[in-house]
């Protein structure tokens, strides 16, 4: 099942892949840009390949990055949740601090990072708070939707046996949200990614965002493109990986058998 559930998550991002690649190379030659500053995927290659000391400036700038992600989702992801099943079982909450979240995203996460690194600092703690805004917001609103869809006859069928508003989150509204709980993880994945290279452009100094600047201001454009592509292809694998967790789990919450 595990197999066949990768095959189906991971087969359709193979020609899309390759169309972003054509495109790459093909809008790059279509406009003229200089080998010297756009570089085609072959140099890419070639650049990531030819030397241990290229691979090691970008995979140990990659490793940082997707420590600063991982922090960022996971606290935005588990902030969301918390918030949201506290917005179904209280109305007032939500009614209190809805139009206050709803302001704060209206802030560009740009103009609130150096306020962000001012208080929380540029260690590990203002990452995950500059990562964990860009998370947080989109997916308060999709969990709390997901929780409110759960079934009224399901709902009314266990307040009528007894049972508490706990018992309907759990044995209702769980389940029938953990959809809206895996889109807004997928969509948060890249999301996360965007805000650790926020995060280390404006604030920390290291990771993929700050060496693709000492890059470009060093002239070394094909580590800049390198940077990118890596980055960009972590993003879709992570994507991958959170859509093949998604069909797992939701199997085991759906009536049907895997055959």
């Amino acid at each position: 099942m595990i197999g066949r559930t990768v095959l189906r998550i991971v087969g359709p991002l193979v020609p899309s892949v390759v169309i972003v690649v054509a495109a790459w190379w093909l809008a790059l030659e279509a406009f003229g840009i200089s080998p010297l500053v756009g570089k085609r995927p072959p140099q890419v290659w070639e650049y990531l390949t030819a030397s241990q000391a290229h691979r090691e400036a970008v995979f140990g700038a990659l490793g940082i990055t997707i420590r600063d992600a991982a922090i960022g989702f996971v606290s935005g992801m588990a902030a969301a949740i918390v918030v949201a099943v506290a917005f179904v079982l209280l109305r007032t909450v939500e009614q209190t601090f809805m139009p206050v979240a709803m302001l704060l995203r209206s802030v560009p996460l740009v103009v609130m990072t150096p306020l962000i690194t001012l208080v929380f600092g540029r260690d590990l703690l203002g990452v995950a708070v500059i990562g964990s805004i860009v998370v947080f917001f989109p997916a308060l609103v999709n969990i709390a939707f997901g929780l409110r869809s759960a079934s009224p006859q399901a709902t009314d069928l266990i307040m009528a046996y007894g049972g508490t508003r706990l018992t309907v989150l759990r044995k209702v509204a769980v389940p029938t949200a953990m959809p809206a709980v895996f889109a807004s993880a997928r969509i948060s994945v890249p999301a996360s990614i965007i805000g650790a290279l926020i995060a280390e452009w404006l604030a920390t100094g290291e990771g993929i965002g700050a060496e693709i600047l000492r890059a470009i201001g060093g002239f070394r454009y094909d580590e800049v493109w390198a940077d990118i592509v890596v980055v960009t292809g972590v993003s879709i694998l992570a994507y991958a990986v959170v859509g093949v967790v998604e069909s797992l789990v939701l199997a085991r919450f759906s009536d049907r058998r895997p055959g």
